[in-house]
């Protein structure tokens, strides 16, 4: 092909471009009014437009507009919560947090595990297992209100002996005038920092992995 043609090829394939980008961009309203006032103007004379449809059109094709409309700008509203939030995890690092979450870490002979009520009950009880499952200790409680708690744990085990340090797992079940009652586990875990991505904010939490920041429960 020669520098000429070329040149006439890559002018035309620019014009055809910005003919395409200037026909995405206009106004879908603009582009059904123009087509309205031409249909008007070579309608038949014995068989005019219909009064009646022609404003059913409008009315449609506005009510079309004003949700593009809408999306946009809820669109924008999601991306200024997103950037929001992202700036309030931030805050976080190096503050402790309760997760959703049945993992408890022993160190320096103290643990804290922490549990979530949808009502108050009147006898509560947290088990604590070790990595092969096997009982440790057994906690019994009475009455816990409703909403987040949470209690110490010495490192003592039903023996009264002193666990060795580690990872564990605990259980939380509830009862409300001998009813069981739905009891959520909480995990404490140090924030270490914060990235974005498609499934939104999450906080490294070192062993408790990545967490969702609307997974978070309670900072302290």
């Amino acid at each position: 092909m020669s520098s000429i043609q070329q040149t006439n090829s890559q002018t035309v394939s620019s014009a055809t471009t910005s003919l395409t980008a200037k026909k995405a961009a206009e106004n879908p309203q603009d582009r059904f009014l123009k087509l309205l006032v031409t249909q008007m103007k070579n309608q038949d004379p014995l068989k005019p437009l219909d009064n009646a449809e022609v404003t059913s059109q409008l009315a449609q094709i506005s009510t079309v507009t004003g949700i593009d409309k809408l999306n946009n700008t809820l669109q924008i509203l999601n991306s200024d919560v997103e950037d929001s939030l992202s700036v309030e995890a931030t805050n976080m690092i190096g503050h402790n947090a309760f997760v959703s979450g049945n993992i408890v870490e022993l160190k320096e002979g103290s643990a804290k595990v922490g549990f979530e009520l949808e009502q108050p009950v009147d006898q509560l009880t947290v088990t604590i297992k070790d990595s092969a499952g096997l009982v440790v200790r057994e906690i019994d409680l009475k009455a816990y209100p409703e909403g987040i708690s949470s209690i110490s744990w010495d490192g003592k085990t039903n023996s009264g002996s002193i666990a060795s340090e580690g990872t564990y797992t605990f259980e939380v079940t509830a009862e409300q005038g001998g009813d069981n009652i739905k009891v959520t586990p909480l995990a404490l875990g140090s924030v270490k920092s914060v990235s974005t991505g498609d499934d939104g904010t999450l906080l490294d939490m070192g062993k408790l992995g990545l967490i969702n920041l609307s997974n978070v429960k309670q900072v302290f």
